[in-house]
């Protein structure tokens, strides 16, 4: 996949979540849909996090010329042919506890679109970096490789986002 349709794609992906916000109060974005799970304002952090990680990557790699010989994981592999994490529940210690609820939807929205804005920036001059940088667990990525997985992994959690909504539009508000 080229990095101008990784580019589009991450962009599509990142305006849903955008768009989103305006579709709960606050109080919805913090309300569990059962004890041990996150709400969604939780999922909302956790993409945050990770995406503003993913970022730093991306321009590390555009930045550098080590590691370009380096392969990413067999699983890596996988997920990138299929351009999909695996449609399984992952499920964590008590995840929950470590991701703070959000402090308004305004922040949320600011973030977004601010991740959206470097990303955009990043990749808006045809960025033909060589270098890789390493995921924990799935080895070496390019920035092209980062932008990919970035837009794979909030498309995942809009599968979390949906079983999330099914549930707190039962709950008393």
């Amino acid at each position: 996949m080229e990095n101008k349709q990784r580019l589009a794609q991450f962009n599509q992906t990142i305006q849903l979540w955008i768009d989103a916000v305006d579709d709960y109060s606050l109080e919805m974005l913090r309300q569990l849909p059962q004890e041990g799970s996150w709400s969604l304002g939780q999922v909302y952090r956790h993409i945050l996090d990770d995406t503003e990680w993913f970022v730093g990557q991306m321009g590390e790699a555009l930045a550098t010329r080590e590691n370009g010989d380096k392969a990413m994981h067999a699983d890596a592999k996988r997920m990138f042919a299929d351009n999909s994490f695996p449609d399984v529940l992952i499920q964590g210690p008590a995840t929950n506890v470590f991701i703070p609820q959000p402090e308004s939807k305004e922040q949320l929205r600011r973030r977004l679109e601010a991740i959206k804005t470097a990303v955009n920036a990043l990749f808006g001059n045809e960025a033909h970096g060589v270098g890789k940088t390493r995921h924990p667990g799935l080895l070496y990525f390019s920035a092209g490789e980062w932008l990919q997985f970035a837009e794979m992994h909030m498309r995942h959690h809009l599968r979390q986002k949906a079983r999330i909504d099914e549930v707190i539009k039962t709950l008393p508000r």
